[in-house]
């Protein structure tokens, strides 16, 4: 991975092909909770599959309240153009601390998308305060919450645990994992609920946490609003560029 930076930010100086390599995951509901589970997220927490974006009774299916959204979309080129268009603008993140309004991980991981995908969904907003007490989750955060974006990574990258774990459920998906050297199309992204009532888009391979737009008490991350402001918004972009956006989307909500 080459250097990339904004003012004041030193970032990771680890060449692409010398940082940690894990095996991609699947965006499903098995996976996803058993990985979830196994480094400490309550299990009264669980993800669910969303089948429609659209649908009433489709929706009506996901248990609610619900706290994030975890997804993954193909980088097409309408959606390539938004993205470099509004990171062109954008500083390096620099936030550390209890205090952020959102917790972020950059990706320095090969193929870690997926399990930075799960570390957005459950470090933040309500599921943040559900975390088993003394769990590798738990241990973990209370290393990485202080650090600085670069320190963060690093962090990942280096905790053995969180890499065993996601690799012992790397091969319960439905579909062939990557090979070494193969690359992916699709990107994780998630779609959290913040504790300060904001919904945060956070994808590993930005240049931070995006918030975007406040959402009110009584909306959760699959509410309407929270829909239009997130992955509708990604769907309409493909829409208004002459095609269709596949996709994959899971709900972290409570367990049934």
């Amino acid at each position: 991975m080459g250097e990339a930076g904004g003012k004041g930010v030193t970032l990771l100086k680890v060449p692409h092909e010398c940082a940690k390599t894990f095996t991609m995951l699947e965006n499903n509901p098995e996976v996803m909770n058993e990985l979830a589970h196994s480094i400490g997220v309550t299990k009264e927490l669980s993800f669910h599959d969303v089948y429609s974006l659209y649908d009433a009774d489709m929706l009506a299916m996901v248990p609610r309240p619900v706290f994030a959204l975890l997804t993954t979309i193909p980088m097409t080129e309408a959606w390539k153009q938004e993205r470099d268009t509004e990171d062109a603008d954008l500083e390096w993140y620099q936030g550390a601390g209890p205090a952020e309004p959102a917790i972020w991980f950059r990706q320095t991981i090969i193929h870690g998308c997926g399990l930075i995908g799960l570390l957005h969904c459950v470090s933040n907003g309500v599921p943040s305060e559900l975390i088993v007490p003394g769990s590798e989750l738990a241990n973990f955060l209370k290393e990485a919450v202080p650090l600085g974006m670069d320190e963060r990574a690093r962090l990942l990258n280096e905790t053995e645990s969180m890499y065993q774990a996601s690799e012992a459920v790397a091969q319960k998906g439905d579909t062939e994992a990557l090979k070494p050297g193969e690359d992916s199309i699709h990107h994780f992204v998630a779609l959290v609920k913040g504790l300060d009532g904001n919904l945060w888009e956070l994808e590993g391979s930005r240049k931070g946490p995006l918030n975007r737009g406040s959402l009110e008490e009584n909306e959760d991350a699959l509410s309407e609003r929270a829909l239009e402001l997130g992955i509708r918004r990604l769907v309409d972009i493909q829409r208004m560029a002459g095609g269709d956006l596949p996709f994959s989307c899971i709900a972290l909500a409570p367990s049934v």
